[in-house]
């Protein structure tokens, strides 16, 4: 499946890692240094000239063969909460509930 993160850009749900609301991490010193970093690295990719209001963390494993898998990951910047993107995603469907 597929998930519309804004603009043109559609992801493979399978390479999603997390869908994180901007509004409650930014405060946070590790996210600051995880976002800076991604920056520096080249992962980020800002969608839209809108505010972000989420950040979806990406892996997209590419298959080397004999077992052996390496990564690109990709920080997207969306002007879509991280609520309807987790709505669309049918992330609240699939968490088990004890």
């Amino acid at each position: 499946m597929f998930l519309h993160l804004g603009k043109n850009v559609i992801i493979h749900l399978e390479d999603v890692i997390a869908v994180i609301d901007l509004s409650s991490v930014l405060e946070a010193e590790d996210t600051g240094e995880f976002i800076r970093i991604a920056e520096e690295e080249g992962f980020v990719r800002r969608i839209g000239g809108e505010k972000p209001k989420s950040m979806v963390i990406c892996e997209k494993a590419v298959n080397k063969g004999k077992g052996n898998k390496t990564g690109t990951s990709v920080v997207y910047f969306s002007p879509i909460s991280s609520s309807t993107l987790s709505r669309r995603a049918g992330f609240m469907h699939n968490i088990p509930m004890r």
